[in-house]
């Protein structure tokens, strides 16, 4: 056998539909009883859900072709509705100004404004944690609010011990001046044009829920001659001299099943595969993959005797005092995902962890939780439930804790000794991927087979990922991993610009604004509560610079408005003069250094 495939995934699949595209016998051992991993479908009693909710959207036009190509008219275009559930309100999700500041209200809504403007002067650095990360970017108590709650619910425990970096993947690009920004412009970019994935209001769907695009994969491979295995569990990796030579896995029948490759590409867990390798690797490897953690998941589904239930394709629970961290309604999501359209099916997401209470508990009990949170919510009553059942998936996450990084570097860095050993996806590199990332992975391995050398493990970095049709018709897909070299290749005045990063004009015109508008707003609040025969005669002076202020209750409103508008005006000023500053400096610097070198080599 040419190539081994181990995992029946995304990325699994995708590496061996490239690998049969290219020319290159394999085959695919996968574990479970089903295709498609965590991005599987589950079918009770004609009712179709995922392990999750699956968004089918990608930057990478090649990975868009080959779903299209897999289903056709089947891949539907779906509209995307979220929101947030928290303290008895819904806020939309991405959140929206107008709405955030009806459900908060003017006081908290000013306080929100007075946290973001802190952070903007006096940041939390160094940036490490993902309590850091979301912090600087949107102010700690809307953090409190819209992040802190939900995130410790899915990861069990504390944002501050959990990784920025997985921020850094999740949302990244994403920040209250984005919100802002999208507020208005509505067009789902950054302020450089790049998509903020967070920001999509559509995306794609299989028609019968995301398994269906999996099963399409592993029988258009078994029509071409590679067989897909189920039940067969890996356990011994057997190596020599940085070549795997072959693999040992046993059925559902403890049979046991060896079998030899040239190349072998994995996308079973990090640590599974670490701990199955003959003979073992050192000490520090080995306790470098024991450091690896996992979140597990919980999916309660009910079926609800009511049409309609609400509007959303799913709704981030973030009220402290309801166990359930999300749920999905399927029927939203598509119409087919139910048999029949006078009815609902509702998934309700707990996280959990294999050790807890929670996860041994019995289907019933979960499914009485589950009922007896829906009701609380208020999104139904407890006799509309006519059935339920409990799916439980082991190592739905990689925990994205403080020792993560050094642990995957260690072990990253024995892997590359293997000369015919790849891994790939979201287990296979203990990595938050993306179903298209983890595809892109697969992709990757199996070019590299052929003699191509793509960096698996950069996808999902810092890049982006750009397919190109080169002029004999070969497709290739990755941009910008030369970036090495580009940070050698930086002069003097690439330099300074790094040291002395320019200003965002909005994000500190909005921060002086803030602190104007509030400053005044709170200032004449303060002097009408103290009352007094003439309230404020000193601050009445400004009611010759602001247009109808006066020390009354009306005119902090109008003071608060105009003050903020020329604090806005203020900022985006001092911001422009500093950036132009600072290019000046840039450029004189520049031509000095070019002086200097032209005098040398005089």
């Amino acid at each position: 056998m040419e190539a081994l495939v181990i995992g029946a995934g995304p990325a699994g699949l995708t590496a061996a539909y490239e690998l049969n595209q290219l020319g290159i016998r394999s085959v695919i051992f996968e574990a479970d009883t089903i295709v498609g991993g965590i991005s599987r479908t589950i079918n009770y009693r004609g009712y179709r859900f995922d392990i999750g909710g699956h968004r089918f959207f990608s930057k990478v036009p090649l990975i868009n072709e080959l779903w299209q190509e897999m289903l056709g008219e089947q891949f539907l275009l779906r509209p995307r509705l979220s929101r947030i559930h928290y303290d008895g309100h819904f806020f939309d999700y991405p959140l929206k100004v107008t709405n955030a500041f009806q459900g908060l209200g003017f006081v908290e809504a000013a306080l929100v404004g007075m946290s973001y403007a802190k952070v903007r002067f006096k940041p939390s650095l160094p940036e490490d944690t993902f309590e850091q990360w979301v912090s600087n970017r949107f102010g700690r108590r809307l953090y409190e609010i819209f992040f802190k709650t939900y995130t410790e619910k899915v990861w069990g425990m504390p944002c501050s011990e959990i990784s920025a970096e997985w921020a850094t993947q999740r949302i990244k690009n994403l920040s209250l001046i984005e919100v802002l920004r999208n507020t208005f412009a509505a067009n789902g970019r950054s302020k450089d044009g790049q998509v903020i994935t967070t920001l999509i209001e559509q995306f794609r769907y299989p028609r019968f829920g995301p398994g269906m695009m999996w099963e399409k994969f592993e029988s258009s491979l078994r029509d071409s001659g590679v067989e897909t295995f189920l039940d067969r569990r890996v356990d011994k990796i057997r190596h020599n001299k940085g070549r795997v030579e072959c693999i040992s896995a046993r059925s559902g029948e403890e049979r046991m099943i060896k079998l030899s490759a040239d190349h072998f590409i994995s996308s079973m867990p990090l640590r599974g595969l670490i701990e199955s390798l003959e003979p073992a690797p050192p000490d520090e490897v080995l306790r470098a993959a024991a450091g690896l953690r996992y979140r597990d998941f919980i999916t309660v589904v009910l079926i609800v005797d009511r049409e309609k239930v609400f509007p959303d394709n799913w709704i981030y629970i973030h009220t402290p005092e309801i166990k359930m961290g999300r749920i999905q309604n399927y029927k939203n999501w598509s119409p087919d995902m139910v048999p029949d359209s006078s009815k609902t099916s509702l998934g309700l997401e707990y996280f959990a962890s294999e050790h807890e209470d929670i996860w041994s508990w019995p289907d019933e009990k979960l499914i009485e939780l589950g009922i007896k949170e829906c009701v609380q919510l208020g999104f139904i009553e407890r006799d509309e439930v006519r059935d339920g059942t409990v799916v439980r998936m082991k190592k739905a996450y990689p925990i994205y804790d403080q020792a993560r990084t050094d642990n995957v570097a260690i072990l990253q860095g024995y892997l590359d000794g293997f000369e015919n050993l790849q891994t790939i996806g979201r287990n296979g590199q203990h990595r938050y991927n993306n179903m298209d990332h983890s595809m892109l992975t697969g992709l990757f391995a199996a070019r590299n087979v052929i003699g191509e050398r793509h960096d698996v493990w950069a996808v999902n970095v810092d890049s982006e990922y750009h397919e190109e049709v080169t002029s004999d018709g070969k497709r290739t897909v990755f941009e910008g991993a030369a970036k090495e070299q580009q940070e050698e290749d930086m002069d003097l005045a690439d330099i300074l610009r790094v040291a002395f990063a320019k200003l965002d004009p909005v994000a500190l015109g909005m921060s002086v604004g803030i602190v104007c508008g509030l400053g005044l707003f709170f200032a004449t609040v303060a002097l009408l509560l103290k009352g007094g025969h003439f309230v404020g005669p000193t601050l009445e002076l400004l009611k010759h610079y602001l247009i109808g202020y006066q020390v009354t209750w009306t005119g902090a409103l109008v003071g608060l408005v105009e003050a903020a508008a020329i604090g806005y005006v203020i900022g985006c000023v001092c911001a422009w003069l500093h950036n132009t500053l600072i290019n000046g400096y840039i450029f004189l610097v520049r031509r000095i250094a070019e002086s200097k070198q032209r005098r040398d080599i005089l």
